[in-house]
């Protein structure tokens, strides 16, 4: 019987290590999939609201030609060439204090200054985030022949109040809504290969830390800002 009673003992101290480590597992990607704050509450069973930023900054890049790369290739070449793109997006955007908020299709989106707010330090997260990037973007191996032999990226950013929350139950995703989101959205699709395209009011803030070269650009007729710039 004593044996017997060693036996399962030990059986039980084995099962309960290995459901340990699948908590593990299973926590560290809902993490990746969710803020950690978001998760916890939804593993609570509570109810995740809704929540104001008065200020943050919002980064869209996307892959210039990227419809006619896709032309050009089998569908499991361009999974290959965004798997190998965003992989090194996201092992570089650890150094800095951002949050990936999705990717769709060729399209990467990345936000500073939530879900944890850090005061002003959102801007020059991203700014010098951005610049990272696009000398990353140069270096990535492309599986397919390109012109120019490397791809080419356009980034837009924008500073200003938005609200975050998360949507769905099934699948539930942390999204942000609010106009800033659509500016940083027309700031990239009104950029050009290889720049940042940032609005006034990221501008604004990144004239007074006197760590950037910015150029103006001139007046651009995108609805909601007029003023834009490049970042080097």
């Amino acid at each position: 019987m004593g044996d017997w009673i060693y036996r399962y003992a030990s059986f039980l101290e084995t099962k309960t290590s290995e459901l340990n480590d699948e908590k593990k597992l299973t926590d560290n990607l809902l993490y990746q999939m969710l803020p950690r704050t978001v998760a916890e509450q939804l593993k609570g069973n509570k109810t995740v609201s809704a929540e104001t930023f008065e200020e943050v900054t919002i980064y869209f890049s996307d892959i210039v030609g990227f419809t006619s790369i896709s032309a050009a290739s089998t569908p499991m070449q361009i999974v290959e060439l965004l798997n190998t793109l965003y992989s090194t997006f996201d092992g570089r955007i650890d150094t800095y204090d951002v949050y990936k908020v999705e990717t769709i299709g060729d399209a990467y989106m990345v936000a500073s200054g939530l879900p944890e707010r850090n005061g002003d330090k959102h801007v020059e997260e991203i700014a010098t985030m951005s610049i990272d990037l696009l000398t990353a973007v140069k270096q990535v191996n492309v599986p397919i022949p390109i012109e120019n032999d490397c791809l080419q990226m356009r980034i837009g950013i924008h500073t200003g109040p938005c609200v975050a929350g998360v949507v769905g139950i099934k699948m539930p995703r942390y999204c942000l809504f609010g106009d800033t989101v659509n500016t940083a959205s027309r700031m990239e699709s009104t950029s050009q290969a290889l720049k940042i395209h940032i609005s006034k009011a990221t501008r604004d803030k990144l004239v007074l830390t006197g760590r950037y070269f910015i150029s103006t650009r001139g007046e651009l007729d995108i609805k909601v800002c007029l003023i834009s710039c490049h970042i080097h």
